[in-house]
Order: C-alpha cells, then structure tokens, then sequence
C-alpha cells in the first residue's frame, strides 16, 4: 500500500522531511529530485560570472601595489578577494583565493623589500586567519543552504501533491487553471480545486478554507480527499454535497481535540457538474462566489437560488442542498473563482468588481482561450491591487468544445482497424 502524505502530518520542516523519507519513491519523489537538480542548476550557472570578481581584485591590487606611488599601502585590501568570494563561492573555492591573495602579497613584499623582515610573514598570516574565518562561515552558510534547499525542494513536492494540477482537456472539456497564494514561498493555501472525471459527467469542485497557513492547508487537504473519493460514488450533486459536508465534520471533530477553534473553521465550496450528454451545467453552492458564465459574448453571474451553508456549518440531508441549473453549450465558457477575487482592494480600499471587470476589460476572444483568460484577469487583479495580493486565489476555466451529441458518439462507435480510419 502506497502511504498518503496529509497537511496534519506537516508541522515543523523536520517532520516534512521525515514524512517523505518514510514513503517509497514515487511522483513525490521525483518532483523533489529535479527541484533540487534545478535549484543546483541555476546556483551554478549565476556564479560562473562571479568568479572573474576575486581574480580581477588580487590582480588590480597587485599591479596598484607594484607599480604605483605609495602602493604598497594597498596590500592590506587583498583580504578584499577571500572576503567576497566567501559570500558566493564554496569554501574550497574561497581557500583557493586565500592562498593567491597570499601569493600576491608575498610578490609585492619581495619587490618592495620593507625594512622591517618580519612584516611579510605577519601580513600573510593576518590575511590567512582572516581567510579561516571566512571559509568557516561559509561552511556553515553552505550546510544551513543544503538543508533549506532539500526542505524547500521536499515542501514545494508536497505541496503540489496536495493541489494536483488540473489536465488541460477532459473530455469535451478544456480546462485552464491559476492558484497564488499570498504567503511568500508557498504554493498552496487555504483555496483549492479539483476535478473528478465520472461514468457519464466531469465533476469540479473550488472551495476556500477559513482561515491562513497550515490550519487552512489542512482543512483544504481533508475536502480534497474526501471529493476525490465521493466523487465517483455518489450520482447527484446533492448527496456528494451531503457526503461532503459529512466528511469535512469528521475531519473538524478530530481536529477539535487537540484545537480549541476547531469548531469554528469551515470552507465555502462549490460543486459543478457538467453532463456528457446534455447542454447543461449543474451546481450546488455552499457559501461560495458565484461562478460567471460567457455565452455569445455576454458574461452573466451564475447565482444559486438557494445557497447552503460553507462545509463543515451545513446539513447532512442531501435534501437541504438545492442544484441550480444553465445551458452550456459549445464554446461557452464558465468561470470559477474564490472569494481572492472579489475581496481584492486597491489603494482606496475598493472590492474588485469582478464582473464588471471581466465583462469590460476581456476582450471577448479571449473567453475561447482559458489559459489566456485567467492570465488576464490575474493581471489585471495584480494591476489594480498594486501588484502585492493580500488573500489566496483559485481560478478555473472551463469550456466546452464539442456537443454532447458527438461526444456520445464518439463513446458508443466502436473501434476502427487502421484501414477503416484511412477510407
């Protein structure tokens, strides 16, 4: 059995290591093997050029010592050459420096023969302590850099574990996706996303976790897993809502054991469910932002009638979760967001408008484009917010491009040899 790597087990970095240490290699391992070969990669490359910096020193000094005025008073700078190259280059590499800064001071002392025989040997020895002293710190900087480079190499794998990213194209489907969080150095947040191909259907799921950190991470990871699981067993959307919302008390009923505001967390969510076989898209919304809809160049907000409560506040009835219906049909696109979006503020404290924006702004073209979508519109979010977002955002795209009458058919022809397909 191959173990699962959850949010709760993720407390301090050492824990984040262990926990991958104790699982086989897999797609976890792999992601962090090239994050840290690429991580090596670009620290090497950037150095090369920093290289040419400590010889020009030691060369620059040692002709301004030899041949001009009153240079023998530069020797003291070439400590200068050990002393940079400490703070970009290995030690080995800062002890080679050393010894030509000590080189290069032993050649000027010999042209400019001083009166006093033991001050070469002096100067020497100063630079070398002085050398010492910068190759030990440099190893300490490069164990500490080692460590934090796996750990972050070993998060960032996690991370993408947790938040898988979502294909390119399901079915009659394209699908486009964006996620930033406004933690620095994190990849996933409190916000989240999924998408569950069924006999008859694709299924979606966005939500976003109260709260910030790994609190948030943690409820995001127990929707995740339970919509992935639910997702395939339950035929309407308002017993996977029910299952849902079942899952995520389990999950805040443990959590209430060991955190006094346990009971007090909960995700919006929305549910989407797009037929196979019908022009239609299918919702059930707890809490969340109304997702928009683009038909014919015209973009309305799909808002549920009946809305139920966030995840984790709602009903475990199926009945109490209302499907909100729309036509969806080839090359419309439907635009699911988190509230990231639309709690977005400018300089003057404004909301971000996102359907007045999105309606205005985006030219309607680029509504048959996802990708090309949700990177205008973050863009545009980051322009009016002056480029630094205070909250986690989620956003998917997605469009159909064929009728559910091809694609039935496509499904239910049999297989064609070779010869078949050419006539």
């Amino acid at each position: 059995m191959n173990p699962t790597l959850h949010a709760a087990d993720i407390r301090r970095p050492r824990d984040l290591v262990l926990a991958v240490e104790d699982r086989p290699v897999g797609r976890l391992g792999r992601l962090v093997r090239h994050g840290l070969t690429a991580a090596g990669r670009s620290w090497a490359a950037g150095n090369r050029v920093l290289v040419a910096i400590p010889v020009a020193l030691i060369t620059a000094i040692t002709l301004a010592s030899v041949f001009a005025p009153m240079g023998r008073y530069l020797v003291p700078l070439l400590v200068a050459a050990p002393a940079s190259t400490a703070t970009f280059a290995s030690a080995r590499f800062t002890a080679v420096i050393a010894l030509c800064s000590s080189a290069a001071m032993l050649v000027v002392d010999v042209h400019d023969r001083p009166l006093n025989p033991l001050m070469p040997p002096i100067q020497v020895i100063a630079l070398l302590l002085a050398s010492g002293f910068f190759i030990a710190v440099r190893v300490l900087h490069d164990r500490n850099l080692s460590e934090l480079t796996q750990v972050r190499a070993v998060s960032e794998a996690a991370q993408r574990v947790l938040l898988r990213p979502l294909p390119h194209r399901i079915g009659s489907l394209r699908v486009a996706s964006v996620y930033r969080t406004a933690a620095a150095h994190a990849l996933v947040g409190g916000d989240l996303y999924a998408a569950a191909r069924t006999s008859g259907a694709t299924r979606f799921l966005i939500g976003d976790a109260r709260g910030k950190g790994l609190p948030a991470i943690d409820d995001a990871s127990a929707l995740l897993g339970a919509f992935r699981e639910a997702a395939h067993r339950n035929a309407t959307l308002p017993d996977l809502a029910a299952t849902l919302e079942s899952s995520v008390r389990r999950h805040l009923a443990h959590i209430a054991e060991t955190d006094l505001e346990g009971n007090e967390r909960f995700t919006t969510a929305l549910i989407v469910e797009i037929p196979d076989a019908a022009d239609i898209v299918r919702m059930v919304s707890c809490g969340h932002p109304a997702p928009l809809l683009e038909q014919q160049g015209a973009v309305r907000a799909l808002r549920a009638h009946r809305p139920a409560p966030p995840l984790g506040l709602g009903s475990l009835a199926p009945g109490a979760y209302h499907v909100d219906s729309a036509p969806f049909h080839v090359g419309d696109t439907l635009l699911l967001y988190t509230d990231g979006i639309i709690e977005a503020r400018n300089a003057s404290g404004a909301f971000y408008p996102v359907s007045d924006r999105v309606a205005t702004c985006v030219c309607p073209w680029i509504w048959h484009r996802p990708h090309r979508l949700l990177r205008h519109i973050l863009h545009d979010v980051q322009t009016y917010v002056g480029g630094r977002l205070d909250d986690d955002l989620a956003m998917v795209a997605i469009q159909r491009t064929s009728s559910p009458a091809i694609t039935k058919e496509r499904k239910s022809s049999p297989p064609q040899s070779g010869l078949e397909a050419a006539q």
